[in-house]
């Protein structure tokens, strides 16, 4: 792999805007399109394009999540692909299976299930279907910047609030605050927990691993918009990359407590499939002097691989170098949030429109 000198100045060989810069091959496809020159002489790539929107006919969007890595049981995603183009997604692989590559493609190639909010009233409507909170981006971020328009998001949310049916919230992008009404009036029945996800506070830093979410500054805007209005939020720091953001671990608790977060956590950056080599193209493109040291302290924690699907493990890693950041952690929790409580999803509260509550 070729180091440039200065890649970071060269718009012919880094796309700001765009967290991979390369598209990987597709698995499931016999044959793949690659760029040979670069003298114009090839059609539009992807990376210099503009955003391109798909409509799904979706058959259902509720999604069983049979994982003990999972925040909740349950999970809605409206959009598949994601513009924020956070380059260590793992989301990213799931954009093969709609016949696209995990790298470009993923943020600039994005999929709108349109009739998101019908299947979600379906599904609980359905007698069968048994109370459970659902995660809002269990995949894909339910408020990137498509969302302002198509308000998928909104019209989930308000079904949620109309059947009291409890639900969580994952994402990096301040839309979230256009939904506060709603927010407030499922916090008031403990049906809504909100994480912002703050996985640096340097904003050199942010602009290429997750080039098109809102700033941390923003984030923590969040994090305190929400907190006055009674509406229970905690931070994410996800993902945690050794020899990256790391470091940063004790000054972004410190940061989010103040600014009203009840509660944090963490995960560890785990490179599966094809966001291995987009990662370590990026890395080597944008930090070359630190390439292979975050390469290897990532290996480090996941017994000597970039990837990881073991269950419990693949988020948290081991090792000595995973240890010493869980301590990191904890000691910086316990610092900053001292009086933390888990928090309980009320499910007493769901109904059937023209049902009588059971409750």
């Amino acid at each position: 792999m070729t180091i440039l000198e200065n890649p970071i100045e060269s718009e012919k060989f880094f796309f700001k805007g765009r967290g991979a810069q390369i598209n990987p091959f597709n698995p499931y496809h016999s044959t793949n399109y690659t760029r040979e020159h670069y003298e114009g002489l090839d059609e539009t790539w992807p990376l210099e394009a503009e955003t391109q929107f798909f409509t799904e006919q979706a058959k259902k969007i509720v999604n069983l999540i049979d994982t003990p890595d999972a925040p909740m049981p349950a999970s809605v995603n409206p959009y598949q692909g994601c513009e924020h183009g956070c380059i260590y997604c793992y989301a990213r692989n799931t954009h093969n299976y709609w016949g696209f590559s995990a790298g470009a493609d993923f943020e600039s190639r994005i999929i709108i299930k349109h009739n998101a909010p019908q299947l979600l009233e379906k599904t609980l409507m359905d007698k069968k279907w048994v109370v459970t909170p659902i995660m809002f981006s269990g995949n894909t971020d339910c408020y990137q910047p498509i969302e302002r328009k198509m308000q998928l998001t909104r019209k989930m949310l308000e079904i949620c609030l109309k059947f009291g049916h409890p639900a969580g919230i994952i994402t990096k992008n301040s839309l979230i605050l256009r939904d506060i009404d709603i927010l407030g009036e499922m916090a008031t029945k403990d049906l809504i927990q909100v994480y912002i996800s703050i996985t640096t506070l340097d904003e050199s830093l942010r602009k290429v691993m997750e080039p098109r979410t809102s700033s941390a500054q923003s984030r923590m805007r969040i994090l305190k918009t929400l907190s006055d209005k009674g509406i229970p939020v905690s931070v994410m720091i996800g993902p945690v990359i050794p020899g990256l953001n790391d470091h940063e671990i004790p000054d972004i608790l410190e940061t989010a407590a103040r600014n009203g977060a009840r509660d944090g956590s963490f995960n560890m950056v785990r490179l599966n499939g094809s966001v291995a080599e987009i990662f370590a193209d990026w890395i080597q493109k944008t930090y070359p002097d630190k390439a292979e040291r975050v390469l290897n302290n990532i290996r480090a924690v996941h017994q000597g691989n970039l990837n990881d699907s073991r269950w419990k493990t693949r988020m948290r890693g081991d090792g000595k170098l995973a240890e010493s950041i869980h301590q990191l952690f904890r000691l910086s929790r316990d610092k900053y949030f001292p009086n933390r409580k888990p928090y309980v999803h009320n499910t007493s509260h769901f109904q059937r429109p023209g049902q009588l509550s059971l409750f």
